[in-house]
């Protein structure tokens, strides 16, 4: 169990976060929010690499602040910008990270390197050096040295960023998989990844905590209010307190889906809402 009681950070004068009270249970965990919504800060914190202004962190009852040292074995981190040595390859950077984590046996290390490598689809270029991979190729490395030493906590910042669809249903079925037995704490701007894989769910904005429910209760925001058609013309250039969710030109007429809380348009049908939906009903539209 994963608990942030009232957490806050100020930089610059500047709060960051403001009172943050979460648990993270094992399974996945999803964090939404617009940018500069304090979510990477958040992350750091919890990978210690940041000191909060005010609260704490506990993982499995070890605070992060008394045992900082402790908790960084417990845990894995794949942060928003995944930097590593050019000349390195993705063994040599599984093996120094499986040291840090206190995997010191050297079979077992190499067991864990190589099914790692197997997961994220890098067997076959485990012994290159990763200047010559693509941004894709790097962030699976990323990914595979976060769950190194099998970790009580998975923090992953846009884990996605540069996948192609093949490698992110791949990742998509690897967090199936550790969530049965490990908390992974999921934040990316593609809501699609959210609803497929997580359960419980948090948003943020402006350093605040918005909203900690289920998938199905963020999507039940927007419960009733979710509107499809064919809309007249200049109806999109003209709109008041509806949300346009998305629009698409099919010929000369334009279909949109609108966010409304009565029928927008003659000819408008409800629809289910998505957790995109439920994500923007609640941020009050596209703000």
């Amino acid at each position: 169990m994963i608990e942030i009681r009232n957490l806050s950070k100020t930089y610059k004068q500047q709060k960051v976060l403001s009172s943050i009270n979460l648990r993270i249970s094992t399974g996945i965990f999803g964090l939404l929010g617009p940018n500069g919504a304090g979510k990477s800060t958040l992350m750091r914190i919890m990978a210690t690499l940041m000191k909060p202004s005010t609260g704490d962190i506990h993982i499995d009852s070890i605070s992060i602040l008394s045992h900082p040292e402790k908790v960084r074995r417990m845990i894995g981190y794949l942060p928003q910008h995944f930097h590593v040595y050019p000349q390195m390859s993705p063994m040599e950077i599984l093996d120094y990270v499986g040291v840090m984590k206190g995997v010191t046996n050297k079979k077992e290390r190499r067991e864990q390197i190589e099914h790692w490598l197997h997961e994220v689809n890098l067997t076959s270029r485990a012994n290159e050096k990763v200047k010559t991979f693509s941004h894709g190729m790097k962030q699976r490395v990323g990914i595979a040295q976060a769950f190194m030493g099998n970790p009580k906590l998975v923090i992953l910042d846009e884990p996605t960023v540069g996948l192609d669809p093949e490698e992110r249903l791949r990742f998509r079925n690897l967090l199936s998989k550790e969530g049965l037995n490990k908390s992974i704490l999921l934040s990316t701007h593609v809501v699609t990844d959210i609803e497929s894989s997580c359960y419980e769910i948090a948003v943020m904005r402006k350093g605040e905590l918005l909203l900690d429910a289920t998938v199905e209760e963020l999507k039940e925001l927007a419960c009733g209010k979710v509107w499809e058609g064919i809309v007249p013309s200049g109806y999109l250039e003209n709109m008041s307190e509806d949300t346009v969710l998305s629009s698409e030109h099919r010929g000369s007429s334009v279909y949109a889906r609108v966010l409304a809380d009565e029928k927008p348009f003659y000819g408008a049908k409800m629809q289910e809402p998505s957790l995109e939906d439920g994500y923007l009903a609640l941020l009050g539209g596209t703000s």
